[in-house]
């Protein structure tokens, strides 16, 4: 069994819904999910779209990361999602990343794992902080926490909170 971080975003449809089913869904192949709170985050990459609903699972699988992926782009499917149709970093019902699988560094054509991403992303690096405080990127060797304090505020909130997503402190 391997632990595995996942970031899921929406923001098409009744996206908070979507993002709870889809975690009931990924419950089919991860035991022990947790999952953190909800984040509402500016659209980045393609920015004429609505804002994106975004949220971290971990849960323990021994799919291997191929096996994960797949399993993944069917839950995106179920609801909705056809990667074919859409716009690159567009509009989308779901979207589901493998950002950690253990300390696995991965890296084919159509899967790298850490996400490479990951350190860039605010709206992925906090709902993982939720989970997991102590949690290292293990490409790059350096706290989540680190690589999220290191980066200027990008428009991500909690939702039904009123915090800003500003500096992380220890």
């Amino acid at each position: 069994m391997e632990k595995v971080w996942l970031g899921l975003g929406s923001n098409r449809g009744e996206s908070p819904a979507i993002l709870r089913a889809a975690v009931d869904n990924l419950g089919a192949f991860l035991s022990e999910c947790r999952y953190s709170g909800l984040w509402r985050s500016r659209a980045r990459y393609y920015e004429d779209q609505e804002d994106f609903f975004n949220m971290a699972v971990s849960g323990m699988t021994d799919l291997s990361p191929r096996e994960l992926l797949d399993k993944i782009h069917e839950v995106e499917a179920r609801f909705g999602r056809n990667r074919s149709a859409e716009i690159p970093k567009g509009p989308r019902t779901l979207d589901i990343d493998i950002l950690l699988y253990g300390n696995k560094i991965i890296t084919e054509p159509d899967l790298i794992i850490p996400h490479p991403g990951l350190a860039e992303r605010k709206f992925a690096l906090l709902p993982l902080l939720e989970l997991d405080y102590d949690l290292r990127h293990p490409g790059l060797d350096i706290a989540i926490r680190h690589l999220a304090a290191a980066l200027p505020p990008q428009g991500i909130y909690p939702v039904n909170d009123s915090r800003y997503d500003g500096p992380y402190s220890e």
